[in-house]
């Protein structure tokens, strides 16, 4: 155990209990807080009297890193430098101590159920943006970074927590290590990270790709020793089995492209998650959509566990209600605006879509008979989720939807195009929207062009809303 102060405590503060963890970057150690009377995990970094003159710089960036705070990180408390020895100082985190296993652990038993990876894929994903979005790149997105916590103790649902930082970097600083040197771990770095070259986002989505073909095949993707594994990946893409759900293996396929720009954004990715989440619920037959009686009733108690919702999915539903879509008969005034825009796109398919708990209702439908289809399998139910135009030129290639059932499966959808209906009160109660087989480029005058369609809809609907209120207050009026 390294040497504390002269207090026998870590800066006065930590008591250093065992030892947990090493690796070739520094140690872990189980601690004891002594102000807050806590458990904790403390990183110390290996001392490396060279650096000494440059530790001013390092601890102002290990200090951004623990104002870190998400659910899907593991949370750094404190950062600083013990200086007891005045010719080595050693910079340390200070981390929640997290009681469970590391991923890593868990795939020596073999692969995990497609449920379980859709929800650490999804947790590891948000932590990922939330850091991207805060200039810091993790460079070291791995199994064994990977803590798995059980709250419920019943395995119904583990959050995966991303931990040690040691090697991130901030995206716009130099590196900690030597010009040119790869850092992160080798059966998992990046095309990028493996040849040397600046990294950026795009590596921790490559890494956690890698990371969840583990988790299907339990196998690494890249073995070996340290430098074949590395430069296997300058060459080759990795192996996808077909075992491999084919909507995970088109995701696991983009993250893992050898150039960073063809790999999705992180924020596409978490849209995508959601989906997989959605289509490993077990709930429904993978592959193709799921359509509900016509008779399906309009209220629910409450939306199933795990959908994409709004952030007030209730005052939304609320606004739905008010305007009366669900369930009414055909009408001519929005079938007309239905089939001029698919007229004016050139598309088979254009709905007026209304959102419900767990369905999607068809208020108009052009090129469909179908009346309404269930809401995991709706591009409609993400496109809601944007205050913005929802646009997908491509479904075979675009991350965001290639987890839906409507492309994966036997439909073969290829395009969408969806404008959110928003309610006075700000409340996406649904989409206009453009559906095709064939992928196709959608101009900014198109889209200006549905936008103003949809605006049209949403006219019509607040109409219709003030004229029923003004006849409700004139019978209050008169009694």
């Amino acid at each position: 155990m390294p040497n504390g102060t002269s207090t026998g405590l870590l800066r006065g503060r930590y008591r250093l209990l065992e030892l947990i963890g090493q690796g070739g970057m520094g140690a872990v150690y189980k601690a004891t807080d002594e102000f807050l009377g806590r458990n904790v995990a403390i990183k110390i970094f290996l001392a490396n009297a060279t650096e000494a003159a440059d530790v001013r710089r390092q601890e102002d960036e290990v200090n951004i890193l623990a104002s870190l705070s998400h659910h899907s990180l593991v949370t750094l408390l404190d950062a600083a430098v013990d200086r007891s020895i005045p010719a080595m100082p050693r910079i340390y985190l200070v981390m929640e101590l997290v009681e469970g296993a590391d991923l890593q652990r868990k795939l020596v038993r073999g692969p995990l159920p497609v449920r379980q990876i859709a929800q650490l894929a999804y947790d590891l994903a948000e932590g990922l943006e939330y850091i991207h979005s805060r200039g810091v790149v993790h460079r070291d997105v791995k199994p064994a970074n990977v803590l798995l916590v059980d709250y419920n103790g019943d395995e119904s649902r583990t959050r995966a927590k991303l931990t040690d930082f040691g090697i991130a970097l901030l995206a716009e600083s130099e590196r900690f290590t030597a010009d040119g040197a790869a850092t992160g771990s080798a059966h998992y770095m990046s095309p990028e990270q493996a040849s040397g070259d600046p990294v950026g986002p795009a590596s921790d989505v490559y890494a956690l790709g890698l990371v969840l073909l583990e988790c299907f095949t339990g196998e690494v993707a890249f073995p070996g020793s340290a430098v074949p594994s590395a430069l296997a990946r300058l060459l080759n893409d990795p192996t996808i089995p077909a075992t491999v759900p084919a909507a995970w293996a088109g995701l696991i396929g983009a993250m893992t492209a050898r150039d960073p720009r063809d790999r999705p954004l992180v924020h596409d990715l978490v849209l995508a998650l959601r989906q997989l989440i959605i289509g490993a619920s077990g709930r429904h037959r993978a592959g193709a959509p799921v359509l509900l009686p016509a008779t399906q009733p309009t209220t629910r108690p409450s939306a199933r566990p795990g959908a994409p919702e709004a952030a007030d999915e209730e005052g939304r539903m609320t606004a739905v209600r008010r305007y009366d879509l669900l369930d009414t008969p055909p009408d001519g005034t929005f079938d007309r605006i239905t089939a001029m825009a698919a007229r004016i796109f050139g598309v088979p398919i254009a709905l007026v879509s209304v959102v419900d708990y767990d369905r999607i209702w068809f208020k108009s439908r052009h090129g469909l008979t179908i009346e309404q289809i269930d809401r995991d399998a709706g591009l409609c139910a993400s496109a809601i989720l944007h205050d913005e135009p929802w646009v997908v030129t491509d479904a075979r290639i675009d991350p965001r939807a290639l987890a839906n059932p409507l492309v994966a499966g036997e439909m073969g959808v290829q395009f969408y195009a969806g404008v959110p209906l928003t309610s006075r009160d700000g409340h996406n109660l649904g989409t206009l929207c453009l559906i095709d087989y064939e992928p196709r480029e959608f101009t900014a005058a198109e889209l200006a062009t549905l936008e103003d369609l949809a605006a049209v809809v949403m006219s019509e609907l607040e109409l219709r809303l003030d004229s029923r209120q003004a006849l409700l207050d004139r019978r209050a009026l008169h009694g």
